[in-house]
């Protein structure tokens, strides 16, 4: 049997992030072209911080992306023509439909932020995440600034 300090002498001591010591980047992604699934599971894992050897999961860890071109982002298949996106008004009557090519085409953003958003975690600390994500529908942006580098 082993004794009580071997098996601790074994043990690594395992690092937990706090929110005041993450030192956050600037990524920048170019959607065009690029499937909306495989964009928004990338972009997840880098706002939540998977990408990182510090990730923990009850800290915001994550870093800063710019979305670019996001109006010509990719949809395999028929899904432009076929696939729908509901949103209740909220009044008796209100459950409104359009197609994925519509809202690309109208406003590309929320394409985008919907799919990331879906794949973050559903909490408050969720909706933290989602606000350091900023999507625009051409190559145009106000974060040059901060010199983002390539996703």
């Amino acid at each position: 049997m082993r004794t009580h300090e071997a098996a601790s002498a074994r043990r690594r001591e395992t690092t937990l992030a706090k929110a005041g010591d993450v030192q956050r980047q600037w990524k920048i992604v170019d959607a065009d072209g690029v499937s909306l699934g495989r964009l928004a599971s990338d972009i997840a894992i880098v706002l939540m911080g998977k990408h990182r050897p510090e990730y923990t999961p009850h800290v915001d860890t994550g870093d800063n992306v710019i979305v670019i071109n996001a109006s010509k982002v990719g949809l395999s298949g028929t899904k432009a023509e076929n696939k729908l996106k509901y949103h209740y008004t909220g009044y008796p009557g209100g459950l409104k439909a359009e197609t994925f090519g519509q809202v690309r085409d109208e406003k590309p953003e929320r394409l985008i932020e919907d799919a990331v958003k879906r794949m973050l975690p559903k909490n408050r600390l969720g909706r933290h995440m989602l606000k350091k994500m900023k999507v625009f529908p051409g190559t145009e942006h106000p974060y040059a600034s901060h010199q983002p580098e390539k996703m």
